[in-house]
């Protein structure tokens, strides 16, 4: 992986201003769009190579858990539906 930090995300880092990035930095801010992008928190500890999903609620849970907007229109829209 040092290949792969020092040949190419380091230099690209600095060229955009970014003085210090460690690839811990490049995993983290994957798994926070992941979750931003509305995929389910389990998928995103596989892709991390996580043993359990409560480590990644422990680390990113405040990532997810403040919009349910969208849970909750897709509940209505179902009970909805079955009322019919």
């Amino acid at each position: 992986m040092s290949g792969f930090l020092n040949y190419y995300l380091l230099p690209a880092a600095q060229a955009v201003g970014v003085d210090h990035i460690r690839n811990h930095d490049t995993r983290h801010t994957a798994a926070r769009l992941w979750l931003a992008a509305g995929f389910q928190p389990f998928q995103v500890s596989r892709w991390l190579g996580h043993s359990s999903l409560e480590l990644v609620g422990r680390v990113y849970g405040h990532l997810y858990v403040s919009d349910y907007s969208a849970e909750v229109e897709r509940f209505e829209a179902f009970t909805r539906t079955a009322e019919t």
